[in-house]
């Protein structure tokens, strides 16, 4: 029985869906049974973050909707061949979503999926609500500015209070992943360091992610950039992979003093 993944952030605008995208392909590049689902009833992108979206011919409503069973909804990845996706609606709003579908659907995937990564929208309206209820763990996006870390503690108090686990009287794993870190402005005092973030969120780190270009155009080419080489972001993306498999992993140094450059040199020399 597989596990359910989902990736939140409470503010928009974070990189969630990369975020999302490149860990799928990430885990599936470690060998696992992966499906990714977006939940953006609306207002879908995860299918152009990983070049899928012209092979869309259902999607997850139609599903719980019984329009199509899920084996023609699912799309298989062009090149990690153990990676499904299970597009969201684009013209349905997101209020068409039940507990009890959402539920039954992803029992189903569970069945034959060692993992199931949602996709949450933005915001914390019942599609958020939906894409947190049924997690096994939860990973809290957040890029190193007060608005995003307040909006995501708030996300954090809402797992903890309306998860099935919380109902049950257990608790959803949740890490943290700081997103666009820049270690120049953190250095000049412009943008919250790592131990800032985590003195908020007081939940444990799984992962940093250095700002950089090259993402927003893996983005664009719907090519996620975590298959790169020379890469520090693509480099976090695959050890954040790793430590979610419960591998451990040594994170990387993005101190300023160090520099990206020489990160870089010495990741790959």
């Amino acid at each position: 029985m597989g596990i359910v993944i989902t990736v939140t952030s409470g503010k928009g605008g974070v990189g969630k869906s990369t975020t999302t995208a490149n860990l799928a392909v990430g885990l599936a590049n470690l060998g696992q049974r992966v499906v990714a689902i977006d939940f953006d009833i609306g207002l879908r992108n995860l299918d152009m973050i990983l070049g899928l979206e012209n092979r869309i011919v259902y999607d997850v409503v139609d599903v719980m909707e019984g329009r199509c069973n899920l084996t023609q909804a699912l799309i298989n990845d062009k090149k990690s061949k153990s990676l499904y996706f299970l597009p969201a609606s684009q013209t349905k709003d997101k209020d068409i979503l039940s507990k009890e579908k959402v539920k039954k659907l992803i029992d189903t995937l569970k069945e034959s999926f060692d993992i199931v990564m949602i996709d949450s929208p933005a915001g914390i309206e019942s599609g958020f609500e939906h894409s947190i209820f049924l997690a096994d763990k939860a990973m809290i996006v957040s890029t190193p500015d007060v608005s995003s870390v307040r909006d995501a503690d708030r996300v954090i108090g809402i797992i903890d209070a309306k998860s099935e686990k919380a109902k049950n009287g257990e608790e959803v794993e949740k890490y943290v992943i700081i997103n666009r870190l820049k270690p120049e402005m953190v250095e000049a005092g412009n943008m919250l360091s790592i131990d800032d973030v985590l003195s908020i969120l007081a939940l444990p780190l799984i992962g940093v992610v250095p700002d950089d270009e090259d993402i927003i155009t893996s983005t664009n080419i719907g090519t996620p950039i975590i298959n790169k080489d020379k890469s520090l972001s693509a480099e976090s993306y695959r050890r954040i992979a790793r430590r979610i498999l419960g591998e451990e992993v040594e994170f990387m140094d993005f101190t300023a003093k160090k520099g990206l450059l020489a990160s870089l040199k010495g990741l790959f020399k």
